[in-house]
């Protein structure tokens, strides 16, 4: 299994291994020549381990500073062997490492540790799997938006597109448990499958939910007949870019002024307004009370759209009569730090 998280891990296995051989080889020789020249002279001139250590050093680094004893004729002669072989030894070692750190063998190494941290470090994000003409279009939105989120796509040039916008990314088969684990899936906010084919949605969205039960799922589909096949894979909802697009079209020609309000509403290049969910949690004062007693309209200045309640009922305009429950989620219009706070306070 080989990901890709950056571009120097696109780097074919045989470069990687030659990269890797050159630069151990050349440590490799350089320490025999060493320890080798050390030995030499402990026996042919009775040296101390240390004196023959350190003639060998300047001998093979060429400082040369002083004959640390003199030397025999079979001295000279093995210290002229150990000048011919051990110098170009020593520069082809030295080449080698200075090439590797120049050139980014190093550097390509603390990315790689820096990736796999980033990796480990990320929670409460999105799987997007595929990075085609849906997958970055829904990349530059999460972006957009802050939201954190990680790309699976198994096109090596279409990764690297993601990549050079510096988002996190793996060369990878996203229907694959042991992806989808390095991917975080354990502790994701949810997987958004916008893959090339209905089928590879189908085994991706599968694998997913047997993974995690709980995820929240949204499938990618593009002929009829695979909607219900994804939503018995796992898939929370299912999305058609093809229909969206054509309802849209209709609304934008039948009413243009309520298409604008809705995409100012949502869109996040409108910061003055936001149209959010506020989820009440299972400890929050506002459960078991009315909207009138809760008196959010009042104190954050927000407009309740809509109250979808736990049981999977959406009521929309609710009245001012109606009672919030723990686990219901508000539909909500207002300014962002508004949103923020009603946001903040419900969960409490």
């Amino acid at each position: 299994m080989e990901y890709a998280g950056l571009p120097a891990q696109t780097v074919p296995r045989r470069a990687e291994w030659s990269w890797a051989r050159g630069p151990r080889l050349a440590i490799a020789l350089f320490s025999f020549v060493i320890a080798g020249g050390t030995l030499g002279y402990v026996l042919i001139e009775d040296w101390g381990p240390w004196d023959a250590f350190f003639m060998t050093v300047t001998t093979v680094t060429t400082v040369g500073y002083r004959e640390v004893h003199p030397l025999s004729f079979a001295g000279q002669l093995f210290t002229v062997a150990l000048i011919l072989g051990g110098v170009g030894t020593a520069f082809y070692t030295a080449t080698l490492i200075a090439t590797v750190i120049v050139e980014g063998g190093l550097h390509g190494r603390f990315e790689q540790r820096r990736f796999n941290r980033m990796l480990d470090q990320l929670k409460d994000h999105f799987i997007l799997c595929g990075y085609g003409r849906i997958g970055s279009i829904v990349a530059e939105e999460l972006h957009r938006q802050g939201v954190p989120f990680i790309v699976l796509e198994r096109s090596a040039e279409r990764l690297k597109s993601a990549l050079d916008r510096g988002w996190l990314g793996l060369e990878a088969d996203a229907s694959r448990e042991d992806v989808l684990t390095r991917a975080g899936i354990g502790r994701a906010r949810g997987l958004l499958a916008a893959v090339g084919t209905d089928a590879e949605n189908v085994y991706t969205v599968l694998t997913a939910r047997v993974m995690r039960p709980d995820l929240f799922i949204i499938a990618r589909v593009e002929s009829d007949d695979a909607e219900s096949k994804l939503r018995r894979a796992g898939a929370d909802r299912v999305v058609s870019p093809y229909q969206i697009g054509a309802n849209h079209i209709v609304q934008t020609a039948l009413r243009p002024a309520v298409v604008d309000f809705v995409r100012l509403a949502t869109s996040s290049e409108f910061l003055d307004l936001s149209m959010e969910q506020v989820k009440v949690g299972h400890r929050s004062s506002y459960s078991g009370k009315s909207l009138m007693d809760a008196g959010i309209r009042q104190r954050f200045g927000v407009i309740i759209i809509g109250i979808k309640h736990a049981g999977g009922e959406m009521e929309f305009n609710p009245a001012p009569e109606d009672v919030l429950r723990s686990g219901d989620e508000l539909v909500v219009l207002g300014r962002p730090e508004s949103v923020k706070a009603l946001e903040e306070e419900a969960a409490e």
